[in-house]
C-alpha cells in the first residue's frame, strides 16, 4: 500500500465520520433546530435538505474514497474530475470556516472547544488530500 493510499483512506474514513457527526453538532453546537423553527415552512424545509446535502455529500466522498482509492489516483478524466469536485467542496468548507465562523459564539466546553479544533484539522486534512490527487491526476500520470 503507497502513502497516498493511506492518505485517501484516512480521509475516506474522516469524511463518513463527519457526516455522522452533524446532526450531533448542529443539534448540540448550534441549537440549530429551534434557529430553524423561527423560519417559514417552507425556508425550514430548505434549510433541512442542505443540511442533508452536506451530510450526504460527506457520506457520498467518504464511501468513494474508501471503494475507489486506486481510480482517484489513475489520472483519467473522472479521477480528475471527481477529485477536482472534492477539492473544491473542501476547499470551500475550509475558506468558510476561517471566513465567517470565528464571527459566532460555540459553546465553550473542553468538548466542543477541541472537537472545533479536529474537525477544522480533518477539513484541511481533505483539501488537502483532494487537492494534491487533482495535482498528481494532472502532472504526473
Amino acid at each position: 500500500m503507497k502513502i497516498i493510499d493511506i492518505f485517501i483512506i484516512i480521509s475516506g474514513i474522516g469524511q463518513i465520520f463527519t457526516a455522522l457527526v452533524y446532526p450531533f453538532i448542529r443539534h448540540r453546537v448550534f441549537d440549530w433546530y429551534n434557529d430553524v423553527k423561527k423560519l417559514k415552512p417552507l425556508n425550514q424545509e430548505i434549510a433541512k435538505t442542505y443540511g442533508r446535502y452536506i451530510q450526504g455529500l460527506n457520506f457520498g466522498f467518504g464511501s468513494i474514497a474508501l471503494t475507489c482509492t486506486t481510480e482517484l489516483q489513475n489520472g483519467s478524466r473522472l479521477a480528475i474530475a471527481l477529485t477536482g469536485l472534492m477539492a473544491a467542496y473542501w476547499v470551500g468548507k475550509v475558506a468558510t470556516q476561517i471566513a465567517y465562523y470565528p464571527m459566532y459564539d460555540i459553546p465553550k466546553n473542553a468538548l466542543f472547544k477541541w472537537g472545533g479544533y479536529g474537525m477544522n484539522l480533518l477539513f484541511v486534512w481533505f483539501a488537502v488530500t483532494n487537492t494534491g490527487l487533482v495535482l498528481l491526476n494532472i502532472f504526473y500520470r
